[in-house]
């Protein structure tokens, strides 16, 4: 297990720059196909090295031993307005979209890290406070988004029918009640599936990294399998919480059909 954890902890520069080979490749092949997604390709390395590099910085400030534990609390309130703001940006036109993803963020952390901590699955230090929100956040915000966009489009594609059933008397709770459905298993069911999948076709990158670092593969497999209910069940409560904040304003009070948003591509 020794050999293994040097080949996790000592990639260096040299290693870096090799693995840009794929990229290189990509560029290739977009070029050769003409695709031209050769400046998309490279826009998204570079941001992406920058990104993590900054915050590798920043995450070795905040995890270091010395520092109080409140920056590590600090660090996942600012995730959860980042990743709201993110959502708006992604969602613009879903009414409402910022502060009703502001919560079903906030919830989903509060809920998910008090299960981690409280059940002592994790112990309540900087090293997993940090990245346990972030998991749950980061794999939450897709979904989310696409629960907000689809329960607009929803609606909005079935708006006679919506209105026939408000006509006939259905309060906007049951009239709606069938696009919240479907809106709901179009956002689950990529995290379904790729739950499933998870030891098959998809070895998880947590797991695969605790077994590069030497952990006993029974433990990585633990972990991961905790990780991945919790997951499941963050981005299942997220996606829940935004449909039926969305639903909510695309109807009045008093049982009409509101407005309803052009979504922006």
């Amino acid at each position: 297990m020794k050999g293994l954890t040097m080949l996790a902890t000592e990639i260096g520069w040299v290693g870096l720059a090799a693995s840009l080979l794929l990229i290189a490749l990509a560029l290739g092949l977009s070029l050769g196909q003409g695709l031209k997604l050769e400046l998309s390709i490279g826009w998204a390395a570079g941001r992406a090295a920058v990104q993590l590099l900054l915050v590798g910085l920043a995450l070795g400030l905040v995890l270091d031993d010395d520092s109080p534990q409140l920056l590590s609390w600090l660090w996942v309130v600012a995730m959860v307005v980042f990743a709201a703001v993110t959502i708006r940006a992604r969602a613009s036109g879903v009414p409402g979209i910022f502060a009703i993803s502001l919560v079903a963020m906030t919830l989903v952390t509060g809920v998910s890290l008090g299960v981690i901590f409280g059940l002592g699955i994790f112990p309540v230090e900087p090293v997993a406070i940090v990245p346990m929100a972030g998991l749950m956040i980061g794999n939450s915000m897709a979904q989310t988004v696409l629960a907000a966009t689809r329960m607009v489009a929803e609606v909005r594609d079935s708006r006679e029918e919506v209105e026939v059933r408000l006509a006939l008397g259905q309060p906007w709770q049951t009239a709606s009640r069938p696009y919240v459905i479907e809106a709901l298993r179009t956002a689950l069911i990529p995290q379904i599936e790729r739950t499933k999948a998870v030891g098959i076709v998809i070895l998880p990158g947590a797991m695969t990294g605790l077994i590069l670092a030497g952990v006993d593969p029974a433990d990585a497999v633990r972990i991961q399998l905790a990780v991945m209910y919790l997951i499941l069940g963050s981005v299942a409560t997220t996606a829940t919480v935004v449909a039926l904040g969305v639903r909510r304003r695309l109807f009045t009070s008093d049982h009409r059909l509101a407005s309803l948003p052009e979504l922006t591509r």
